[in-house]
């Protein structure tokens, strides 16, 4: 089968899904049940992009198909942010802020450590992507570490304010924020447009990429931010979803047998559309939303990681 002929299917399968979740028991009362189940869905379009574009260039930056942008420890800094406002103000004002202003100050703080990593990272030249992963992933132990250890403390009752962030939730979207989001993403997309020419160089490697004349520092640079964003607000929206990501881009790269970008990263969208929507649907009708959404994608994620860990090693 053609790659178009796959893109055509992944459409009509994620297309299908959303008919289902929208149509299914709607019992006669559709002024209610369309417009809230329609904002379900825009989130999920929103976030499941987001998450599939930021992992895909990610990936093809470091090379690695196992690694995800959450390595940078935006997951845990956006945890460790509605920790440490109920721990030092309580969980009342966390509520007062109303929930553009959370989605605004955690866009802003993950977005303002992102640039700083990548400033301080990137001050001096012939330093290695892998370095920024490195101090990621000691950035976003020494946040879960700082979050688990506020949390021991808290009241029970302020425990579980803090618990409802830590997984990822549909069910509460607020028009305003999509609309922002929506505006958020188009511009980060914008922002990287032009270098998403580079992507297939960049993945024969950086010493490829090089030889071909490509500026990959200053290419590397701009993606950065933009995945920062991508995540950023796709976090912010509706929570840290950490294996989605992982998850649907290497489907897409196994549907596809490798194609080049343009293909790659749509059909990695769909699929993760296509996930959620899913996926929601068996949390609420098979499950009777008895556990959330993140669980199930995280465990079948995790899953999927330790798959691919133990295939990689097999190749050695």
């Amino acid at each position: 089968m053609s790659d178009k002929r796959k893109l055509i299917a992944l459409a009509v399968l994620a297309a299908g899904l959303i008919a289902l979740f929208m149509l299914i028991d709607g019992s006669g009362n559709w002024d209610y049940v369309l417009p809230k189940r329609a904002k379900k869905i825009a989130a999920i379009l929103l976030t499941g992009s987001a998450i599939a574009v930021s992992t895909v260039i990610f990936q093809t930056l470091t090379n690695n198909k196992i690694l995800t942008p959450s390595l940078i420890g935006l997951d845990s800094l956006y945890l460790l942010l509605h920790t440490g406002i109920v721990f030092f103000f309580g969980s009342a004002t966390l509520t007062m802020m109303g929930k553009n202003a959370q989605f605004a100050l955690a866009v802003g703080l993950m977005a303002m450590f992102a640039v700083l990593l990548f400033k301080l990272l990137f001050r001096r030249e012939g330093r290695h992507l892998y370095f920024l992963l490195l101090f990621g992933i000691i950035c976003g132990t020494f946040f879960s570490s700082i979050s688990s250890f506020l949390q021991m403390l808290l009241d029970p009752n302020e425990f579980l304010v803090v618990q409802d962030k830590m997984f990822a939730s549909f069910n509460s979207i607020n028009t305003d924020l999509l609309w922002i989001s929506s505006a958020a993403i188009v511009l980060a997309c914008l922002y990287f447009r032009r270098d998403f020419k580079y992507l297939d160089v960049l993945a024969l490697g950086r010493d490829h990429a090089v030889n071909l004349g490509v500026d990959v520092d200053r290419i590397t640079k701009r993606l950065l931010v933009a995945i920062a964003l991508l995540v950023s607000i796709s976090t912010a929206l509706v929570g840290p979803v950490t294996f989605l990501g992982l998850l649907v881009a290497n489907l897409a790269y196994q549907l596809m047998n490798g194609s080049e970008h343009r293909v790659v990263v749509p059909a990695a969208s769909l699929v993760s559309i296509a996930a959620l929507v899913g996926g929601l649907l068996i949390v609420e009708r098979v499950f009777t939303f008895s556990t959330s959404l993140s669980v199930i994608l995280n465990f079948i994620g995790g899953a999927y990681f330790l798959y691919l860990l133990l295939k990689e090693s097999k190749s050695i």
